[in-house]
């Protein structure tokens, strides 16, 4: 679209996150303004290159969500070094790092009103030396409805040397109006042997390790960087699982009581996660009695030991257990006594594994 000269002026990037959305908005951004396009990439040495690898293109803006009691104005611009910082750090745009580095793990970022005037100034004017000014606008799902309404202006009255670039995790929760307004194109997944090469290549993995592990990061770096980062956490939850699914069968309440408690100390994020990982498990012990290796995505000790266990894991129960599995996360993320919520949980495993 770029070398015809048919880039549209609204364009959406729409896709899971974790996958590189937002490194191919800023390639493209880049590559827009690129003065010696070479085989489909920019040249990455003209001057243009250079001021958008050290983000200092002034054609280029950046927009993304905020915490207001962050930034006395309420615009990116406020924060426009911390999220600088962030990129460089995140190119795959890990949304949780993005909270941590706004100082607030548990706040709910949004692009505020004042957003959209902001956007709207720096694009009244003449870019200053490139034909096109860029807005590179992450997440818009998260946009103020007076903000959208805004921009929607800016998109349905488009000035002739802009292009607004916007990426978007979850595009069902744009605003209807704008979306149908943009040129929607959906970045698929990365496949299974892309994830292996990655974790091979970037992180060092032994092949066949990197292989058995690409399909449980479900398309994503993200999800493929996080399987390297909690190897050590996810044998924790492997043997609380087995020690619960075990004794639950056994019907051991006081072991379980213990059990409960030894969970609730992996703190409250911990604990969500574990639940998390517990889930995943019953879903791949309800598959494997399909007795179809190929759609297992278990390492080495959780086929060993669904084996055996996976006969319990049936129609009867499965649509139950997860549900009490997803009430407990639930429960704890809403700050419940976790001893409690895990001890209620046993109980609850005690009498589904019967069915």
């Amino acid at each position: 679209m770029t070398d015809s000269n048919r880039l549209p002026h609204a364009l959406l990037l729409e896709g899971p996150p974790g996958i590189g959305k937002f490194a191919l908005a800023r390639a493209l951004a880049q590559y827009i303004h690129c003065e010696n396009r070479t085989d489909g990439d920019s040249c990455g040495k003209c001057p243009s290159c250079k001021q958008h690898e050290s983000f200092n293109q002034l054609d280029t803006v950046y927009s993304f969500p905020i915490l207001k009691s962050e930034s006395a104005s309420a615009v990116s611009d406020d924060l426009l070094p911390d999220f600088v910082d962030y990129l460089k750090k995140n190119p795959y745009m890990d949304f949780d790092n993005w909270l941590r580095a706004l100082n607030n793990p548990n706040g709910q970022p949004v692009i505020y009103s004042a957003e959209s005037a902001s956007v709207i100034r720096k694009f009244s004017v003449t870019s200053y030396s490139k034909r096109f000014r860029i807005l590179l606008m992450w997440l818009p799902e998260r946009m103020q409805t007076e903000c959208a309404n805004k921009m929607l202006k800016m998109i349905e009255e488009p000035m002739s040397d802009s292009i607004l670039i916007f990426v978007s995790d979850a595009p069902q929760e744009i605003l209807p109006t704008i979306y149908s307004r943009m040129q929607r194109i959906k970045v698929r997944r990365l496949e299974n042997r892309e994830i292996a090469s990655y974790l091979a290549t970037v992180k060092h993995m032994p092949a066949d390790e990197g292989e058995a592990l690409a399909p449980m990061a479900q398309g994503s770096l993200l999800g493929a960087d996080r399987l390297v980062k909690t190897s050590e956490a996810s044998q924790v939850y492997f043997d609380l699982f087995v020690t619960l699914m075990r004794q639950a069968y056994q019907r051991k309440v006081g072991m379980l009581r213990k059990w409960s408690v030894d969970a609730a100390a992996l703190g409250r994020e911990g604990s969500m996660r574990f639940l998390e990982y517990c889930q995943r498990m019953l879903r791949e012990n309800f598959i494997a009695n399909l007795h179809v290796g190929s759609l297992l995505q278990m390492n080495g000790q959780e086929l060993s030991f669904s084996s055996r266990f996976s006969p319990f894991i049936n129609e009867r129960n499965v649509e139950r257990l997860l549900e009490e599995f997803s009430a407990a996360r639930t429960d704890i993320a809403a700050n419940g006594n976790a001893k409690i919520i895990f001890f209620d949980l046993a109980v609850k495993v005690i009498l589904l594994l019967k069915q």
